[in-house]
């Protein structure tokens, strides 16, 4: 079942986000960040339950946005299955809402930007075979 991740209820995003952002040291961290900093930013959580499991076992966190190149867009911040519930179908059927989302509010494209190495292949293939392509590069640097 796919559903949205109110606030309130943003620690059940913890163990499948976790996969993907190791860097929150438990789910009261993760809450924190996502409920009184992202979410005032436009930032909406959708999770991938099972039956009889309280927490999501795959989720995605995106936001709206808009701008010259694309027009309105939905952007994917994050999109992370627990590594004990890939190859189910949870990433795909997430893949799905969030572009009916899209559709729903306006949107003109849907994007993400996706880490690259050996260990993001099985995320790629799931992009690509959700219809999203390869448009360009990211390029980032940190400031002091």
């Amino acid at each position: 079942m796919i559903r949205e991740i109110p606030p309130g209820e943003t620690a059940l995003a913890f163990a499948a986000l976790s996969a993907l952002r190791p860097g929150f040291q438990g789910p009261d961290a993760l809450v924190e960040a996502v409920d009184q900093v992202q979410r005032p930013e436009g930032y909406r959580l959708v999770g991938a339950f099972e039956p009889h499991r309280a927490e999501a076992v795959a989720v995605a966190g995106f936001r709206l946005a808009h701008s010259l190149a694309w027009g309105r867009y939905l952007y994917v911040d994050d999109f992370s299955t627990a590594p004990e519930a890939r190859r189910r179908g949870h990433g795909r059927a997430l893949m799905t809402w969030l572009a009916a989302e899209g559709e729903r509010l306006g949107c003109e494209q849907l994007h993400l930007d996706s880490g690259v190495g050996p260990e993001r292949g099985d995320a790629h293939r799931l992009y690509l075979n959700a219809g999203l392509v390869i448009a360009s590069h990211h390029f980032a640097r940190r400031l002091p």
